[in-house]
């Protein structure tokens, strides 16, 4: 299933696990003026379209469903990113 493949291809990809912690660390510093959620939800779908337009095939069909599961897999990851933020909130 393709899907899947994709999926979790997607969950341990570094640049994408990157963007999230630096996206989250910027949603940080931007919540006083803006939003928290804001910027957190434009960056989600900001990266699950950027990585497969940016580097993906020329298939127009899988970067359709590489973008669909980059938004599961982004939301995924920001959510396992955020239970060790507050983890390490409720530690320290």
């Amino acid at each position: 299933m393709p899907f899947l493949d994709i999926y979790f291809a997607q969950l341990v990809d570094p640049f994408r696990i990157g963007l999230l912690v630096a996206m989250l660390l910027t949603s940080a510093n931007t919540a006083p003026t803006l939003n928290r959620w804001i910027p957190i939800a434009l960056g989600v779908v900001f990266i699950a379209v950027l990585i497969p337009f940016s580097f993906g095939s020329a298939d127009e069909t899988t970067k359709a469903l590489a973008v669909g599961v980059g938004l599961v897999s982004n939301v995924t990851v920001l959510a396992v990113l955020l239970a060790a933020k507050a983890l390490y909130r409720r530690i320290a």
